[in-house]
């Protein structure tokens, strides 16, 4: 979906007092309501990313009770989703102060990182499926197929947190 057509479903949704607030402050009420679609966005990511955090802890402790647990990787998992996890919960929104030097955010520029951020969901999925996989070899006590999982949700992992760095570019494009 392109910003445009963001922005549009968004003014579609918006109450009366959203419009007449637009028409006030030229658009900061959509813009807010960019913001806080967002936000619960990626409040829903950070769930999924917490749960599944949890699920790895539990993973964890299986794999050293069975004294498979000897590889860093497990560890290396956590350490990886505790970061990613953080910087989903505390991402940039997309506020400017208004004499900040790097420019104001635009209804386009947060309508692009609402955009990009609902690309994450497939990754998300993906990375769920990866730990549910992990967890039924682990479930049936498959250690050789488990190390390899583990390898892959690392992988995964590793992949979803450069592309959320990327995220940063998408408020304050480079161009001049």
């Amino acid at each position: 979906m392109s910003e445009r057509e963001t922005i549009e479903k968004v003014k579609e949704k918006q109450g009366i007092f959203s419009k007449i607030q637009n028409f006030f402050t030229l658009g900061y009420g959509t813009k807010e309501d960019l913001r806080e679609l967002d936000r619960k966005l990626r409040d829903l990511y950070y769930v999924d990313l917490r749960d599944m955090r949890h699920v790895w802890e539990d993973l964890y402790l299986a794999a050293m009770d069975a004294g498979v647990a000897k590889s860093r990787d497990y560890k290396k998992v956590i350490q990886v989703l505790d970061r990613v996890t953080e910087k989903v919960r505390h991402a940039d929104y997309g506020y400017a102060g208004l004499w900040d030097r790097k420019g104001h955010i635009r209804e386009n520029e947060l309508a692009r990182v609402f955009n990009f951020d609902r690309e994450f969901s497939s990754d998300l999925d993906g990375l769920k499926a990866a730990v549910s996989k992990a967890r039924s070899e682990v479930e049936a006590e498959n250690w050789t197929a488990v190390s390899g999982e583990v390898k892959n949700v690392k992988s995964l992992l590793l992949a979803f947190e450069d592309k959320w760095t990327e995220r940063e570019k998408q408020f304050r494009p480079l161009d001049m």
